[in-house]
């Protein structure tokens, strides 16, 4: 496999306007998640809905690719790059890294390329940490995975997404929204139209599961530094303050 990370990223945020350009601790957000993504070793682009984020990556060293900003969601947007960046498909998985993770650890990415190499009905893999706090299972803003876990307790096929509260015994997994597609899966994924559930739960991953492909998701011990409002860029900045 020859994985292209592709991170998608535009101002247009609806809680935090211009937040990939966001300053934490002397480097733009997004400069930040460029970073950190390369340093897995495959190649790293960005996927500009804006030139000016184009322009701040390729200023600090980085690959940026400019996408229509009126696309509708970040698959959407990878998809584009993809085949702007690799009109011949030598990448036969694209790994969507989202800008709003600055800190995320490269290895998070090489987890979901190996779950595609392990698993050949694996068409997306994606992440899960245990829950932070029992406060988050009914705050419909953290995303719950329903797995079916194989025998090392470390991966396993998606059965649901909900922003819904778990009820029962047992642990609840908090989706960490990085993907690996396999490249024709991407496709077909972004060529289908938004599914009733999908629409229902708000949840574009659940799209791929009413079309019959699996998405199996790899358990990691911490869910990353997200940003998805003021105060969790605050955060950041007192986390990148303490390294």
């Amino acid at each position: 496999m020859t994985p292209l990370i592709l991170i998608p990223a535009r101002l247009a945020a609806t809680r935090l306007p211009n937040k990939p350009l966001a300053d934490i601790g002397g480097k733009p957000m997004i400069v930040r998640a460029w970073e950190a993504a390369s340093q897995s070793g495959f190649r790293v682009a960005v996927a500009a809905g804006d030139q000016e984020i184009v322009d701040i990556v390729q200023s600090a060293g980085g690959e940026a690719v400019l996408t229509d900003p009126e696309l509708p969601s970040g698959s959407d947007r990878i998809r584009v790059a993809a085949d702007l960046l690799d009109a011949e498909g030598r990448h036969d998985v694209i790994i969507n890294v989202q800008g709003d993770m600055p800190f995320a650890s490269p290895d998070l990415a090489k987890i979901c390329g190996a779950l595609l190499a392990k698993e050949s009905s694996c068409d997306i893999a994606t992440l899960v940490a245990p829950e932070a706090d029992a406060s988050e299972r009914a705050n419909p803003d953290v995303v719950k995975a329903v797995l079916a876990l194989d025998e090392t307790g470390r991966a396993g096929r998606a059965l649901y997404f909900t922003r819904s509260h778990l009820y029962g015994e047992g642990p609840v997994w908090h989706h960490v929204g990085i993907y690996g597609y396999r490249r024709e899966a991407l496709n077909r994924f972004c060529a289908a139209p938004p599914s009733p559930l999908e629409k229902r739960e708000k949840l574009e991953q659940l799209r791929a599961l009413e079309m019959g492909m699996q998405i199996w998701a790899g358990v990691i011990d911490h869910a990353p530094v997200s940003v998805d409002n003021a105060e969790d860029l605050e955060a950041a900045r007192a986390y990148a303050a303490s390294l």
